[in-house]
């Protein structure tokens, strides 16, 4: 069972609502099991050496040494960021202590609270806007020298007060994983696969049997917010304004709704695994809705399942959704070495390292001029990067973190016969307490 990451959550408001959803590993409280903290899962291949840590001006800004606190996924990000720190303290001078954290929004609050945080650190989507109204994060992001070149919606998710504080480390978004064994037993064809709602419960019932669900998922806001981001309205408007309560979100849930009744969705926890990506993995599910990291878990632990991946299909309105996940590389506002440490986040978010960590962990680069690149060598991964075009996620608002914890327990119980009107009204109020709007 993998770790559970800190929520990337996921990106598309303005302000103090930037959106965004999961994961390597970072977390959400969905994604896989286990994981301290990145966006991805582990994926089995093992990349090069990385010639490029050191390549961003970090021998400028060299001598020294800095701390970096991060949350892996597992052994292959472990080895991934101790590979990095190493190659850039050889190119720079400054020596990287890198420490993968056993509980990081717990290590970093003693951190910030003592005085005594490491210079460097991951940083979730759901906790930066808590972090940075606390005075706890240096604003550095717009001074790298490849600011511009983060998706636009990862800059709104690390933006708080207009400022641009913290770099993306990479990315990870939802989509529609297919055992092509069952599909194919079920008399199902390519020209199955679905585009929009209809055809989604369509195919899951014709794939439900009593030993397999036709789709499992989480029944949390990570996974069941992408139908109503597919349904062409969201938690908030792109003015910040809560929208929890719209009739196309009762919508969205009541559709998801009745495919669990009917049993043609099941949740994870129903088909007895630890998480979706298990229940996928073992024929429990003939369809999930997760994101990229669930693909070296696949080669690693289910290395016999035979699977494609499609995006998610359109909800009525014939909107597209899915949600983002990432995290940051946060720097604290009290290092003693500022230089050292913004080089040493340059370094790690430069096109050849970031396509080195896709390869090493599975991550998505968070930057666009990468994109060609990844495509060229994961092209069977093209349904992730496009879902980034029309990503939405959940929202990463100071404060609010009670809301969206009671959020979830309230889904937990849709399936059991959770009113979505009642839930979402429940939400509205607490969002618009929290925030206002």
């Amino acid at each position: 069972m993998h770790p559970t990451r800190f929520r990337r959550t996921a990106l598309a408001v303005t302000g103090v609502l930037t959106l965004l959803i999961a994961a390597a590993c970072g977390g959400a409280s969905t994604s896989p099991p286990g994981a301290g903290g990145a966006t991805s899962a582990e994926s089995a291949a093992a990349g090069g050496a990385s010639g490029s840590a050191g390549a961003s001006g970090g021998a400028a800004a060299g001598g020294g040494a800095i701390t970096l606190l991060y949350g892996a996924s597992g052994p292959a990000e472990t080895a991934a960021i101790d590979k990095a720190a190493k190659a850039f303290t050889d190119k720079s001078g400054t020596k990287v202590t890198a420490t993968p954290a056993q509980s990081l929004t717990q290590q970093l609050a003693q951190g910030f609270s003592s005085g005594q945080s490491p210079d460097v650190f991951y940083v979730s989507a759901d906790q930066f806007a808590n972090y940075a109204k606390a005075g706890n994060l240096l604003p550095y992001a717009d001074s790298l020298s490849n600011a511009g070149d983060f998706y636009p919606a990862l800059k709104k998710s690390f933006t708080y007060d207009n400022k641009f504080y913290c770099a993306p480390k990479d990315l990870s978004t939802l989509a529609l994983f297919i055992n092509t064994d069952l599909w194919t037993k079920a008399g199902l064809t390519d020209a199955d696969i679905p585009t929009n709602w209809d055809q989604l419960a369509a195919v899951a019932k014709k794939l439900t049997t009593p030993e397999v669900a036709g789709l499992t998922l989480a029944p949390s806001r990570d996974r069941l917010g992408a139908f109503v981001a597919q349904n062409g309205a969201y938690l908030v408007d792109q003015d910040g304004k809560v929208t929890a309560s719209d009739p196309k979100n009762v919508e969205a849930l009541k559709y998801v709704q009745t495919q669990l009744k009917d049993g043609s969705f099941k949740t994870f926890k129903d088909l007895g695994a630890g998480w979706a990506g298990e229940a996928f993995g073992k024929g429990k599910a003939a369809m999930t809705i997760e994101g990229n990291w669930l693909l070296g878990s696949l080669q690693k632990d289910f290395p016999n399942v035979k699977y494609k991946v499609a995006e998610l299909p359109a909800g009525p309105s014939g909107d597209k959704g899915t949600l983002v996940f990432t995290n940051c590389w946060g720097i604290a506002a009290t290092t003693k070495s500022p230089d050292q440490a913004k080089a040493f986040v340059e370094a790690m978010t430069t096109k050849d390292q970031q396509l080195t960590f896709a390869k090493d962990f599975g991550v998505i680069p968070s930057i666009q001029s990468a994109e060609a690149d990844y495509l060229k060598q994961f092209p069977e991964n093209a349904p992730f990067v496009n879902g980034i075009k029309y990503a939405k996620g959940v929202i990463g608002a100071a404060g609010i973190t009670d809301v969206l914890t009671d959020f979830d327990a309230q889904l937990e119980g849709l399936a059991s016969g959770g009113d979505p009107k009642a839930i979402l009204d429940s939400v509205q109020q607490n969002l618009t307490a929290a925030i206002g709007g």
